[in-house]
């Protein structure tokens, strides 16, 4: 079974992206097993760029076929933050939530979308990035224990659950990391037939 990198240490991560590529004939494999691997810099302005700059990093350094994703909550009343910054928005994920809480108040407008981006990077080089969005509403207080982040205050459009509530199958199907990969995936199978032997 072929090996690709996924550039991350969270294990939450891991566990989704493992999750997605259950049907792929391929062993993901997370930075913890590359124990030497420099600290990348994530020093991008976009989503895009900071999921292509881990890529790139991972295939490089671990010399495999690579995929990283850059992702973050849009707060419609914040102006889109936390965004690019939602992992270093506060300390703990109990603390990010208190912070967005506290910042919308007690705001009537709750919009907000979850965005991810996923870059794959093959023999010293980004070959595309993939947009995955999913929008809903911040609740007023956290709710369930399931997931990860901000999942407990995000409740996606037609369900009347938040990502801390739903099911992981569920969630799986419906997330922003989902609708990525859903586009890498379609993207590898029908127009690059010369990574087929990469992931298979």
């Amino acid at each position: 079974m072929a090996q690709i990198v996924a550039a991350t240490y969270n294990e939450h991560k891991l566990t989704e992206y493992r999750e997605l590529l259950k049907d792929q004939k391929v062993e993901v494999v997370g930075l913890n097993a590359y124990k030497k691997m420099p600290e990348i810099e994530e020093n991008g302005a976009t989503f895009e760029e900071n999921a292509s700059i881990k890529a790139l990093a991972a295939n490089q350094y671990c010399d495999i076929p690579a995929f990283a994703d850059d992702s973050g909550l849009e707060v419609e009343a914040l102006d889109g933050a936390p965004g690019i910054k939602s992992a270093r928005y506060a300390d703990t994920d109990s603390e990010r939530i208190a912070r967005i809480l506290r910042e919308l108040g007690d705001n009537w407008n709750r919009r907000a979308k979850f965005v991810c981006v996923i870059a794959i990077a093959l023999n010293g080089e980004v070959i595309e990035t993939f947009r995955g969005e999913v929008h809903g509403v911040i609740t007023m207080e956290p709710r369930g224990s399931n997931g990860f982040g901000y999942d407990p205050i995000f409740m996606p459009d037609g369900y009347d659950k938040t990502f801390g509530e739903l099911d992981a199958e569920i969630k799986n199907k419906i997330s922003h990391r989902a609708v990525a990969f859903q586009k890498a995936m379609q993207f590898i199978e029908d127009e690059m037939s010369v990574l087929d032997d990469d992931f298979s």
